[in-house]
């Protein structure tokens, strides 16, 4: 079997330069030391691993797991784009602009297509490995509000002031304790 080493060689480093971007949000707001894309990515598969347990639905955990490992990997050369700058973006350009970027972190071949099927399936957002994903992907971002919070960062309210609907009710249960917690 031949195999293309500089192209894999390429897709990891891609992977790599997670750990070196940080999260655009907490910059924006001041956050002293702010998580990177990667250890946030790191906070999605955990949470995924203790919650999806708890799920009313059987998910295929290899699958969620790639698209958790997939799901912010566009940020390597997009950044990660804040939800407040969305508003200034014609609609749909983030969506388009992440998968121009996955098209050439992926490049061609097999295993290109693979990875571009996957990173599809999580952007549409229908299947319920897909929805898990949305889901702890923002309770991530609300424990580590909690955390930043908790550590002395009072520039986070905003995050608490829109009640969220989550898909499966473990979740949503999570959710809630958190903004009890937060004092929201």
């Amino acid at each position: 079997m031949s195999v293309d080493l500089d192209a894999l060689l390429k897709l990891l480093q891609h992977g790599n330069q997670l750990k070196r971007t940080p999260r655009t949000g907490w910059v924006m707001r001041g956050v002293p030391n702010p998580e990177n894309v990667a250890a946030h990515t790191y906070g999605v598969a955990y949470t995924a691993l203790i919650l999806a347990p708890h799920l009313d639905v059987e998910l295929n955990m290899a699958k969620l797991f790639s698209l958790i490992l997939l799901h912010d990997l566009a940020e390597g050369l997009t950044t990660d784009i804040p939800k407040p700058a969305w508003k200034y973006l014609p609609q749909g350009i983030k969506s388009g602009v992440e998968r121009k970027a996955m098209e050439e972190i992926v490049g061609e071949g097999a295993q290109g297509e693979q990875l571009m099927a996957l990173w599809e399936e999580m952007d549409q957002n229908e299947t319920a490995e897909a929805k898990f994903v949305h889901d702890v992907d923002k309770i991530d971002m609300y424990l580590q509000v909690l955390a930043y919070e908790r550590h002395g960062t009072q520039a986070l309210r905003e995050f608490w002031d829109k009640k969220r609907t989550f898909h499966y009710s473990v979740v949503q249960k999570i959710y809630e304790r958190l903004r009890y917690e937060a004092g929201v």
